[in-house]
């Protein structure tokens, strides 16, 4: 039996225009600045920029650790990554879609996967939308000291 696709969504309105986010957002071992992970670690450059396309970083948070890769990334628009070891999902995609909204930038980070094991989506989902919010929170933060 396949476990339900699950998806959390949240959005922010951030202070700093979509440059500004996206530097942030972008810069991998940065992440520890606004996102609650002890560690980001780049194990393979991507393209054209380090932290580009086919880039992978490990994560380090709370006892695990788990490699995502950047699969797809038009700067100043959109990220897009998955989860392809260390954590209890499948099917795992996230976006990040930034866009002018007046001066600031709209913010808005989707996440899909599938639990391992059948049962634990919801405490899954539970757990991804406090680190994605929690993130939402600290970029907001970070952008708006930045700009």
């Amino acid at each position: 039996m396949t476990a339900r696709l699950r998806e959390v969504r949240a959005e922010a309105l951030v202070a700093a225009p979509r440059d500004a986010v996206w530097r942030i957002l972008s810069d991998h071992e940065g992440m520890p600045r606004w996102m609650p992970v002890r560690e980001v670690v780049r194990r393979r450059d991507g393209v054209p920029e380090p932290d580009g396309i086919g880039a992978i970083r490990t994560v380090k948070s709370a006892g695990l650790a788990f490699d995502e890769e950047i699969v797809d990334a038009k700067p100043g628009e959109r990220l897009e990554y998955r989860v392809i070891a260390g954590a209890p999902l499948r099917d795992h995609r996230g976006v990040v879609r930034l866009s002018a909204e007046g001066a600031g930038t709209r913010v808005v980070w989707t996440v899909r996967f599938r639990p391992w094991i059948p049962g634990t989506g919801p405490l899954l989902a539970r757990h991804v939308r406090r680190l994605v919010e929690a993130g939402l929170a600290g970029l907001s933060r970070l952008a708006s000291r930045s700009s």
